[in-house]
């Protein structure tokens, strides 16, 4: 998580040394062709510094809990939010270009909430608790209200996270029913 981080603040740096290159103009323009490459740009761009250091610590510490659960699950719930995050906004989204990681890190908020409850895992619920009791209140940017802010990122973004419990939960019953050997069993 670090490393990737890193990268952020990297590709941000560029931008700003770097102001002929409009990197936020890769970002995510609703219902135009030409904008539907921005779904894989999108969360690496931020409009500026402050933008970044918003996502920073949410970035850090969902990433890791989610990457608690194994590189290759990690990969997967994240490919699914960003994924159903993008065409969402790309679908529905307000004129103008859609950037930022929030969409990512709401997708992987909501991974964390529900997750316990798919897998009826009572340690997961616990940490769902936890997150809720700290961050829950992130959870109302997914409704329409700041100018500037991509409630439809947020909100895809966060149907991807659920989408992506359901298919982690789904994928682990299979597992645990199929008599492969599993975390616990071996």
């Amino acid at each position: 998580m670090l490393i990737a981080t890193a990268a952020l603040y990297g590709i941000e740096f560029y931008d700003q040394v770097n102001p002929a290159a409009r990197l936020d103009q890769n970002g995510i323009l609703p219902r135009d062709v030409s904008g539907l490459d921005g779904i894989l740009w999108a969360p690496l761009l931020h409009g500026d510094w402050s933008h970044l250091w918003a996502n920073t610590l949410p970035f850090l510490v969902l990433g890791w809990l989610v990457l608690a659960g194994g590189l290759g699950q990690f990969i997967a719930v994240t490919a699914t939010v960003w994924i159903v995050g993008g065409l969402g906004t790309w679908l529905v989204g307000a004129p103008g270009f859609h950037i930022g990681m929030s969409g990512v890190i709401f997708g992987w908020m909501v991974f964390l909430l529900v997750r316990g409850f798919f897998q009826r895992s009572v340690a997961q619920i616990l940490v769902a608790v936890v997150l809720f009791f700290y961050w829950g209140g992130m959870l109302w940017g997914v409704l329409p209200g700041q100018p500037g802010i991509s409630w439809e990122g947020h909100l895809f973004g966060a149907l991807g996270g659920l989408l992506a419990a359901w298919l982690v939960a789904r994928s682990t019953r299979r597992q645990v029913t199929s008599g492969e050997p599993g975390t616990l069993a071996g």
